[in-house]
């Protein structure tokens, strides 16, 4: 049985992959658009909207997202909390980049 340690030193290793592919994929241009905390932060948003929205999820489980939607939410609750400034491409690459990193773990 793995300690918790153990779990939890698997899930930062996991983050790390998860940002590695996203400054991949949105590329060299805009990676200084982003620190990790930002791409942390853009995430947790981006995860409440999807909880919020999968009451609206099809019979097949897909939910129909507006990338520009949320990327407007996304800069929406930085200013309020005192992230960003965000660039709206930028963000709609990161967004895209993470659905393309959860359907490659699929």
């Amino acid at each position: 049985m793995a300690s918790i340690d153990d779990e939890i030193l698997r899930g930062a290793e996991e983050d790390a992959k998860e940002v590695a592919f996203i400054y991949n994929y949105i590329g060299s241009e805009n990676r200084d658009k982003f620190t990790e905390d930002d791409i942390y932060y853009c995430l947790d948003v981006l995860f409440e909207y999807l909880e919020k929205m999968s009451d609206k999820a099809d019979d097949d489980g897909f939910i129909d997202i507006d990338t520009e939607e949320v990327a407007k939410l996304i800069q929406k609750k930085a200013k309020k909390e005192g992230m960003g400034p965000y660039d709206p491409d930028a963000l709609m690459l990161l967004i895209d980049a993470e659905f393309e990193y959860n359907e490659n773990m699929e």
